[in-house]
């Protein structure tokens, strides 16, 4: 009951402002972890509130008054359903937990409010992990919980102050003794097949390519550094001229904006000669189903298929990492024979738009008569030779978008270039059509990889020629041929510049993704069948659930027994607390007053008492300073401990009343 009485009381008492500024500092990187997903305004103003309570605290003190908090919590609400439409979801969640932990600052004035709001700020930074599992996402939600464990360990009783990086100090070392056990964990706690819960990843299903494209779509696009697929080849490395990945083939021209047809159909013929390449993709997620591939892929994966177009599309979307194995042809004849329906298909443009494109395409045709060839090399030649400019940030284009570019603007990216083009070759009669997908990437000397990245995204141009079938045409090379070798944002600085920034960090960045790589491949990718699989080197083909918990349950109690080892190897040597206990204890002995194997000191003391009532004052000082020396500090004062040195040595009981 008196045990009790006191841990109520403890848990109602003024919190010290220590461990207010400790839990302050965990809400605050628990709001900088989750700001990037969350609206600008809202982190803004959570930061704000996060900033004013603690002023608040430092200068009055006492909890913020009720008819404060309530309309804030509406307020709350309020705003993540104005932003996100609801309460539901994982940012809309994630939004309001983080909001909520905020405002839970206004009323935290105890110990208990402090130790909830620690606890509720460690289940908030997890929830980060369901935006991004990256490597340095974990790092750095791993790490926000030092703040979290300082805050718990300043709520001890008689915890002395010390200086912030000495109080974080103790956390890591708890976090860098955690690590073994998480281990343990990841491995051999049985995973599921399906998430607990269906809530949609759109965090990470990005991808920039859709199913239509439009000249200044790629913009942002084509600046994003994230990594789109990795690619590992079985034999030589393609040239750069060879590595286009199809994506979506665009038949529909409204013009300004073209548009992905279908998927229905069988595949396209293709001749192609002995000579393949065979390749592993392991694409990010997209949220889509269009599986990039080598140009010009002979045949689908699992779980995939190919278009008429010969697209690669999955049975699902990419919602996860995605690993699959392709054969290309970079030498064939796509669709050597083109029926008349995918003639006039091929050769549609709107009526009333671009009437200059128009009229100089009938020209060629006039002057060229029918050497389809001859018009497309002429018109090559007209981006090459005719002052156009590769740029990321082009003039924006009118109605007539085509005869802006050709005849005004002259500037532009892959999405110009190939529309413009396109729109060329269907008004000289010629069948053409778009391509969106990749083109380039990185050679990973280290990883033996080919990193493909969203800025790599890229639009050209097929047309299709007698006897030859379907042919790629990338007018964007005319112009800028520097975009096949180095990318877009390289091209684009050294159009603007005359050289490419930054090009160390860009080599710094792309060897440090083999990291990311492996981290992809080991962690994020370790899933159920993995994880059956993992001890197949030692003879064990299936691991079931059964010997999963096994192996958790040995591996737990190895953890345990070595921290027990640990634990007792790292007791000091010299306790003077201890040292200074034996004396007493050898001293009482002698009167008689043994302290037995399974007795606490309180006890020993409240029995020595009675033994001894002529020593009652000095005996219950020597316990209330041994108790308080033993139980209430990390590291005991030392004048503390001086004093009861010395009492110790000075305790000289005289006889024993029986």
């Amino acid at each position: 009951m008196i045990c009790f009485a006191w841990f109520r009381h403890r848990h109602r008492e003024p919190l010290d402002v220590r461990p207010f500024d400790l839990l302050c500092l965990t809400v605050a990187v628990v709001l900088a972890v989750h700001a990037p997903h969350m609206p600008a305004w809202l982190s803004l103003a959570l930061a704000a509130t996060l900033a004013a309570r603690w002023w608040q605290r430092r200068r009055y003190g006492g909890r913020a008054p009720i008819a404060l908090k309530i309309p804030l919590v509406a307020l709350l609400s309020g705003a993540v359903i104005f932003h996100y439409g609801n309460l539901f979801g994982r940012e809309p969640g994630a939004a309001l937990a983080v909001g909520l932990l905020v405002l839970k600052l206004l009323e935290t004035e105890t110990t208990r409010d402090a130790r909830v709001g620690a606890a509720f700020s460690c289940f908030a930074l997890m929830s980060a992990l369901l935006f991004d599992q990256g490597m340095v996402a974990t790092v750095l939600v791993a790490l926000g919980l030092l703040p979290a464990l300082a805050t718990l360990r300043a709520l001890e009783p008689a915890h002395a102050a010390t200086p912030l990086p000495r109080e974080l100090l103790p956390a890591l070392g708890l976090l860098g003794a955690s690590l073994p056990l998480a281990l343990l964990a990841f491995l051999f706690v049985p995973r599921l097949s399906t998430p607990l819960w269906g809530a949609p990843n759109t965090g990470q299903t990005r991808t920039g390519l859709s199913e239509d494209m439009s000249p200044g779509d790629f913009t942002e696009l084509l600046v994003d550094d994230r990594p789109a697929m990795r690619v590992t080849f079985d034999g030589v490395l393609p040239p750069p001229s060879q590595r286009y990945f199809r994506a979506y083939v665009m038949w529909n021209y409204d013009g300004r904006r073209w548009s992905h047809l279908g998927t229905g159909g069988a595949p396209g013929e293709v001749e192609h000669g002995s000579v393949l390449t065979s390749y592993t993709v392991s694409l990010e997620a997209t949220g889509q189903r269009i599986l990039p591939a080598l140009d010009v892929p002979v045949e689908a994966p699992d779980q995939a298929r190919l278009s008429s177009d010969h697209e690669v599309l999955s049975a699902s979307p990419v919602n996860a990492t995605l690993t699959y194995s392709l054969r290309s042809a970079s030498s064939y004849r796509l669709e050597p024979q083109l029926d008349e329906r995918e003639r006039r298909r091929g050769l549609r443009l709107p009526a009333g738009f671009n009437p200059r494109t128009l009229a100089l395409a009938q020209r060629w045709r006039t002057e060229f008569g029918n050497n389809d060839k001859a018009i497309v090399q002429t018109a090559l030649k007209l981006f090459h030779d005719g002052g156009f400019s590769y740029t990321l940030a082009p003039a924006p284009l009118g109605r007539d978008a085509v005869d802006d570019f050709l005849f005004s603007t002259h500037e532009g990216f892959c999405e110009h270039y190939s529309s413009a083009f396109t729109v060329l070759m269907r008004a000289a009669g010629i069948p053409a059509r778009v391509v969106t997908g990749y083109q380039g990437g990185y050679w990973n000397e280290l990883g033996s990889y080919l990193l493909v990245r969203q800025s790599d995204a890229h639009a050209w141009s097929e047309v299709w020629l007698p006897g030859e079938g379907w042919q790629r045409v990338d007018p964007t090379a005319a112009v800028r041929p520097e975009r096949v070798d180095l990318g877009a944002a390289a091209a684009a600085a050294q159009e603007s510049a005359g050289w490419s920034p930054g090009q160390w960090w860009l080599g710094m960045r792309n060897q440090w993704d083999v990291v990311n790589r492996w981290w992809n491949q080991g962690v994020i990718g370790f899933d159920t069948l993995r994880q059956h699989g993992l001890l197949t080197p030692f003879g064990l083909h299936d691991t079931d659930p059964g010997m999963l918990g096994l192996l958790l349950a040995v591996g737990g109690s190895l953890f345990a027994a070595l921290g027990l080892l640990w634990a007792m190897w790292k007791r000091p040597a010299n306790d003077p607390v201890r040292t200074s206990m034996q004396l007493l204890e050898r001293r009482l002995a002698a009167l008689g007053v043994v302290r037995r194997h399974s007795e606490g000191p309180q006890h020993f003391f409240i029995r020595a008492t009675r033994a001894l009532p002529t020593h009652r004052a000095e005996l219950e000082v020597l316990m209330r300073t041994y108790l308080e020396l033993r139980y209430a500090y990390d590291e005991p004062p030392a004048e503390l401990l001086k004093n009861f040195r010395q009492a110790a040595r000075d305790f000289r009981p005289r006889r024993m009343v029986k």
